[in-house]
């Protein structure tokens, strides 16, 4: 393992700044921020490979510029959407520039960082328990947070800390995960669940297909049909309280993307299935608008009528919508099946492992690709990277500029075996 020598606080706090910042779901002051640290960290010097990755989504953004200039979108739309699509640029070159200035401090930084956004969160949780005298999952989700992906991540690299050489007691690890566990846990998040068990299963390697990984997924996949026909049998109501509320949400969680009708005056029905009422509605107006836009989407500014104003989390009602909950039809809107595409180049090189011996790199290797295997969901219910809310570019972008480190650091110290013998 590479020892971490460098004492560089100040750039371990601004990422931290970054990551926490997304929390606020203020997003202009989101972009401001990474957009500031972008600048101040810029390098001379970047890999091929992280290149690639932020052309995928430069090419996304590209396609979707030049098709708005062939329609008559307001400005303000135009301008709120380049924000939105440079998210995933920036956050990756941020955590890439980063841990260059971080010089070496992977592990404390980014769990440290963790700590700091699951010990908040469990104050939050607490202060939300003493107003209210009650916790529930509606208290729950609308005053502590709805998810927190970048927490999985560190819970991961805790329950692994072996595997990662992460040369602190046992007594700390336990505390450590027991922290970021609870918190994770209270978000209540179907999306972090499934976000828990693929990376779990990535960094024991099953994805990497031979008879034992297909028997072990095969398994997986056999104990969550189960685990789901038996919360669908016990039909869980929707004004339910405590757990039976959470069980209501888990039945539904397959259905709600991608059911096909639903009946917008039924308000349970709607409100149950709102996501694949976005899908349908983006398909039959992007598709109305001829072969061009479902080959290279409406461009900036693009909006979705909804048909009726909704209230939405910000706390206000909207009826056109710029950016839809799913990440791969609010690209198809923008820049159509060709920007689609893209997305699909990106998750499919992050996933493809750099060849190594070395051991942490093997290991990064298998969160990077359940990370992508992650990222077909989250761009289905979350908006992927481009959540306002989400954080994990920084984090990838930090990690892949770490992988780059090791790498090179092996073969200098190759090199100079070679030159010494």
């Amino acid at each position: 393992m590479i020892q971490e020598k460098s004492n560089n606080v100040l750039y371990q706090l601004l990422f931290a700044l970054c990551v926490l910042m997304p929390y606020i779901n203020i997003y202009e002051l989101t972009f401001l921020v990474w957009f500031l640290t972008f600048a101040i960290t810029i390098s001379n010097r970047y890999s091929i490979r992280i290149v690639k990755y932020i052309t995928c989504f430069s090419v996304i953004l590209a396609t979707a510029f030049v098709v708005s200039f062939f329609t008559n979108e307001s400005m303000y739309n135009f301008f709120r959407d380049i924000a939105y699509l440079l998210k995933p640029i920036i956050g990756l070159l941020v955590g890439y520039q980063l841990y260059k200035k971080c010089q070496n401090k992977f592990f404390t930084t980014v769990i440290y960082t963790g700590l700091l956004i699951s010990s908040i969160h469990l104050l939050i949780v607490l202060i939300t328990f003493i107003r209210f005298h009650a916790i529930t999952v509606n208290l729950l989700r609308e005053y502590c947070g709805y998810h927190s992906d970048y927490e999985v991540y560190i819970l991961v690299l805790l329950l692994f800390y072996k595997k990662f050489e992460i040369n602190w007691s046992k007594k700390k690890v336990h505390t450590f995960i027991a922290i970021v566990s609870l918190s994770s846990f209270l978000y209540l998040s179907r999306t972090n669940f499934i976000q828990l068990i693929i990376l779990f299963i990535a960094m024991k390697g099953y994805f990497v297909l031979n008879k034992k990984s297909v028997t072990i997924i095969a398994s997986v996949v056999l104990f969550v049909v189960v685990g789901y026909t038996a919360v669908y049998q016990s039909n869980p109501h929707r004004s339910g309280k405590g757990i039976e509320a959470f069980l209501y949400k888990i039945k539904n969680a397959p259905i709600e993307p991608f059911k096909t009708k639903i009946d917008k005056d039924n308000w349970k029905d709607f409100n149950d299935n709102y996501r694949s009422y976005e899908n349908i509605l983006t398909v039959k107006q992007v598709s109305s608008q001829g072969t061009s836009a479902v080959l290279f989407g409406k461009g900036l500014g693009a909006t979705i009528n909804l048909g009726r104003e909704i209230w939405t989390n910000d706390g206000e009602f909207i009826q056109y919508i710029p950016i839809l909950h799913n990440g791969f039809a609010t690209v198809f809107l923008k820049s159509g099946i060709f920007g689609l595409l893209f997305l699909l180049i990106f998750m499919y090189l992050l996933g493809k492992p750099v060849k190594s011996n070395l051991v942490s790199v093997q290991n990064l290797n298998f969160i990077l690709v359940g990370t992508a295997i992650f990222l077909i969901v989250s761009n289905w219910v979350f908006m992927g990277l481009y959540l306002k809310l989400d954080n994990k570019s920084i984090l990838l972008g930090f990690i892949i500029c770490y992988r780059e480190f090791l790498l090179k650091n092996n073969n200098q110290q190759k090199n100079k075996q070679v030159t010494l013998e």
